[in-house]
Formats: C-alpha cells, structure tokens, sequence
C-alpha cells in the first residue's frame, strides 16, 4: 500500500494547489469547491498531534472548503484513530483493487458496442457528461474538465453514435496507474460493458508501461465488475471529513 499511497501523494498535486501541514499535504483545486477535489493525504506511519490537525481544519475552514482526507489505512494505520477523535466521521471504507499485466482478464464487449478512445473534444465532453450522469452529478460539462480529461488515457464506449460508458488512467507514475471514472449509462447496464471497458483500459494502460493498475471501486458491490478484470483486493482506502 506504501507504493499506491506514494502513487496519490504524487499525482494528486498535479493542477491542485498544495501546501504541507504537520504529516499532511493538503491539497486544494483551483476551479473547483468539490469534496472530492480538495482532501489531505497523510504521510505513512504519519501520528498526528492535535496541533497538526487543528491546523488542518483551520486551512480548510479559512477556504470555505470541507475539512477531508483520503488514504490507505495500511499506509498510516493510526490516522483514522486520531481523526475520528477530533470528530472527523468516516464518508465511506471501500477496498483497494490491484491488476498487474499477468493478472488481466481480458473481457469482451458486447458486439453492438464498441470500445476506442475519443477523437475530439466533443467527445470527451460527451462521455464525460455520461459519466457525471452515472455519478449523480449534473451533466454540464466544463471547458476546464474538458481539457483535464484529454490529457489522460481515455477509453469510451460506444453504441452506434451514442457514447454509453467509458473510464480513464491517469499518468503512469513508476510503473502504477489509476484506473478512475468506469461508467456505463443506466439504460446500457448489465450487458457487461463496465468490465469490457476496464479490461481494455488497463490493458492500454499496462502496454504503455504500467506495470500495476488500481482503482477504488465507489461501493463494495461494483468490486465484482472488476474482478472479472482480474482485479484483487490488496488493501482498504477511507474517505473522512469533518462537517
């Protein structure tokens, strides 16, 4: 877990503004208030005193964005304590999927979908307003999401011109990636496409160098999708904040 968790330390900065308190790095969007976009990550083996952590809340407090983290609990097995004792509460305990190269599965799609990456941003904002959509979040896609998503691996998947799911793996980062973002339109599910779509992005990603993919599927029962992947459990992350 210590090398996933090192994975997050180093990409989450990457267009975020960031800032180190105690055993922290505080993460901040620049164009975004999201819970999901702003969190802390603690170093591993991290103890953190109570000082440390009411300097945290107060960064977070003074930019009007939610006191979080998000982390592995192998990697800093004490956090969780000491969080939930200055009153963080858990958000949600999800494992952690690892799949090397030799672990793959490969998974067929259907044979009305097809599977490719986007040609043009049109279809970046359309696939990425599908995924908002299976998310529960609004359609509306911005300029900004547009032009983060280009620049990542992206696989879409497509029934005749209607693009229906897709997934994304962000940068290869000493031989790890994280696979984020698999979704497939609700009218579409239960055709196997979520696992057709990971298989094939994680073997992009493993034939671009990556030597181990991961991903946090966003509740337990999904985990089953990318098993079929050939995805394992290897660990647990959790997601804390405090109201």
């Amino acid at each position: 877990m210590s090398a996933l968790q090192a994975y997050v330390r180093a990409t989450a900065p990457l267009g975020r503004e960031t800032e180190r308190i105690g055993p922290f790095l505080a993460t901040y969007a620049k164009d975004s208030s999201h819970p999901m976009e702003n969190y802390a990550i603690p170093d591993d083996g991290a103890q953190p005193s109570p000082e440390d952590l009411a300097r945290l809340i107060s960064a977070y407090r003074q930019r009007n964005l939610l006191p979080r983290l998000e982390f592995f609990t192998d990697a800093a097995p004490n956090v969780e304590a000491s969080l939930a004792a200055a009153g963080f509460t858990l958000e949600r305990r999800v494992p952690v999927m690892t799949c090397t190269a030799e672990e793959r599965v490969d998974c067929l799609a259907p044979e009305h979908i097809q599977l490719r990456e986007p040609s043009s941003d049109e279809e970046f904002r359309r696939l990425r307003s599908v995924q908002n959509v299976a998310f529960g979040e609004p359609p509306e896609v911005s300029d900004a999401d547009v032009e983060r998503n280009r620049h990542h691996l992206t696989v879409l998947a497509e029934h005749g011109e209607t693009i229906v799911g897709g997934g994304i793996a962000l940068d290869i980062v000493s031989g790890t990636t994280e696979i984020v973002g698999i979704a497939v339109a609700a009218d579409h599910r239960g055709q196997g496409i979520a696992a057709a779509i990971t298989a094939h992005l994680t073997h992009l990603a493993h034939a671009r160098g990556a030597r181990t993919a991961f991903l946090t599927p966003g509740d337990v029962g999904i985990g089953t999708v990318y098993r079929r992947a050939g995805y394992r459990v290897a660990g647990e992350c959790v997601h804390l904040s405090l109201s």
